[in-house]
């Protein structure tokens, strides 16, 4: 198959409706709560696209760690989440965009029960490494 055959095949037309897909646990991480946006199976797992929303109330967090990646952004559409960016504090709110390059070292620590994000991360089977941490990280804020 000629490469440009294989890059047809691997992006085609798709349209997940607000009630095609359900939000599900068994992510990256238990506390939340995942929603696959099809993107992945439209580009031959080029591109991953979700929703990520919280589930339960901060303890641990994600602890420090890097991705295995050539693209990741998080767009903040509800709520905040507190991350540590190496060793600076990162609050994104609302309406914000992050864009996480390759190999940064970070920890999602703290987030409102409300937080709701789009993540899209290319290719779609990103590896997550955990990593030793390069600074302090403050506790999380306790849910009502």
């Amino acid at each position: 198959m000629t490469q440009e055959l294989t890059k047809t095949l691997a992006n085609v037309f798709s349209h997940v409706g607000v009630d095609d897909t359900k939000y599900e646990s068994g992510g990256l991480r238990d506390f939340f709560l995942y929603r696959d946006l099809g993107i992945a199976a439209a580009t031959g797992g080029q591109v991953l696209a979700q929703l990520v929303k919280a589930n339960k109330a901060p303890e641990a967090g994600t602890g420090w760690h890097r991705h295995e990646a050539n693209f990741h952004i998080v767009i903040m559409l509800k709520g905040w989440a507190r991350f540590m960016y190496e060793d600076k504090p990162t609050l994104v709110k609302t309406g914000d965009c992050v864009h996480q390059p390759p190999g940064i070292v970070h920890f999602l620590y703290d987030y409102s029960k409300d937080m709701e994000y789009l993540e899209i991360i290319s290719p779609a089977d990103f590896t997550t490494i955990d990593m030793p941490g390069p600074a302090p990280v403050p506790p999380p804020t306790p849910w009502d």
